[in-house]
């Protein structure tokens, strides 16, 4: 099935909102702390950035990236499209637009991490989350573009 990226429209900021409140819900270890329409409302500011583009699968809204500058702020994929190319599609675009990415992931969210690391993203740094809003420990990773190097000779 053909995957499809664009700009997200205001239109979209509830379908991703949704889809971040369920990722939320979905794992024992994240605290709640916003509802689904906060949810809505903080993906709606970061539309109204430019910062997210969505993955369109089937013509349904799959999965979304918010990339600030060389800033992964977030990266979702819907539960139900999870494991079909969707997040490594999304990352792909980000890496193309970049030299350079970084993000954070939770120290408990072992499945982002290992998905990272097979996009080229090593770790850089760990906290003690006193820096994040959940206050849970986490991970920055890092990528890096494979730059060719000229030889003159």
């Amino acid at each position: 099935m053909s995957l499809y990226l664009r700009g997200a429209r205001s239109t979209d900021a509830g379908k991703l909102g949704r889809m971040l409140s369920q990722a939320v819900s979905s794992n024992a270890w994240k605290p709640k702390l916003h509802s689904e329409a906060e949810d809505i409302s903080h993906i709606g500011s970061l539309i109204d950035r430019g910062w997210v583009t969505v993955c369109e699968r089937a013509g349904e809204v799959a999965g979304f990236l918010a990339l600030d500058g060389a800033t992964v702020q977030s990266l979702y994929v819907a539960q139900n499209a999870q494991n079909q190319g969707i997040g490594t599609t999304l990352l792909k675009a980000a890496q193309a637009k970049c030299d350079r990415l970084t993000l954070w992931t939770f120290e408990a969210n072992e499945g982002a991490q290992r998905f990272y690391a097979r996009q080229g993203f090593t770790e850089a740094e760990r906290t003690d989350g006193s820096g994040n809003e959940k206050g849970l420990p986490d991970i920055r990773m890092t990528w890096q573009c494979a730059k060719k190097e000229s030889h003159d000779g």
